[in-house]
């Protein structure tokens, strides 16, 4: 597969391309390719060798359409161990998401990391995961999906492996976080216990903690969604890469039947 999610356009805009587009709408984006051009902005704000990103989140104010974006990074709270980010994403004259993430310096602990927690499957043993009728596929036809358990054909918890088949941004190579965050939204759809054709469950944030940044091309989503009994869900998972464990994401749901939505 050719192109990329974005073909830059200078002075930190970018053109979006159909891979960008969500399973709800063909001129809407899924939130994996935004938060991480995010993402992507944040790691390139006043950056520090011996600085890194511990937890980004990311507020969804709005849909963000299929169109040229722009995307800001400034350090709001300078500090010599602890800094805070903060980043928005705008499109079509209005902020559709904004961000702000906590970079923490760096120090020797491979004396008490945890090293000995289970490591998945790889992706060569997990299976092909087909795309179900109902859902939008530009951006789900970007990615390779192979899952150990569930799925979008599956309702319920899941395992699954993803990776990027495009780059993030046209003409550069994608960094190892930029893949994890264009995987890490996919939580609540992987793990969803309801039918896309019946049901909107859309989440209107994600937060990501990482322990430990992420190696290679592939993410692992351990995940499940809860749902209440007034309109609210919360999805979380267990990211992985093949090393094994490297942090957790957290999403609300917005749910409800999409005839109740109509009207």
């Amino acid at each position: 597969m050719g192109g990329a999610f974005y073909e830059p356009l200078g002075e930190s805009r970018y053109r979006s391309t159909e891979h960008t587009a969500g399973p709800w709408s063909a001129t809407s984006q899924h939130l994996g390719p935004p938060s991480a051009l995010v993402v992507r902005e944040l790691e390139r704000c006043a950056p520090r060798d011996h600085m890194r990103l511990a937890r980004v989140t990311v507020e969804v104010l709005g849909p963000v359409p299929v169109a040229d974006l722009q995307v800001r990074a400034h350090l709001e709270r300078p500090g010599r161990s602890v800094e805070l980010l903060s980043a928005e994403l705008s499109a079509q004259g209005r902020v559709a998401i904004r961000a702000r993430a906590w970079r923490i310096a760096r120090t020797d602990t491979a004396a008490v990391a945890d090293t000995a927690q289970t490591r998945l499957q790889p992706p060569e043993q997990a299976q092909p995961m087909p795309i179900p009728d109902g859902w939008g596929r530009g951006y789900l036809d970007a990615m390779e999906w192979r899952a150990l358990r569930g799925g979008f054909t599956e309702l319920g918890t899941a395992t699954v492996w993803a990776r990027p088949l495009v780059d993030l941004v046209d003409g550069e190579p994608t960094t190892d976080l930029e893949r994890l965050f264009l995987v890490a939204d996919s939580a609540s759809g992987v793990s969803s216990r309801l039918d896309i054709r019946r049901w909107l469950f859309i989440n209107t944030d994600l937060t990501v903690h990482l322990h430990r940044y992420p190696v290679g091309e592939w993410t692992a989503l351990d995940a499940a969604t809860a749902f209440g009994p007034d309109g609210a869900g919360v999805a979380t998972s267990v990211l992985h890469d093949l090393q094994g464990p490297v942090g957790r994401t957290a999403q609300v749901l917005l749910v409800r039947p999409r005839d109740a939505a109509a009207s």
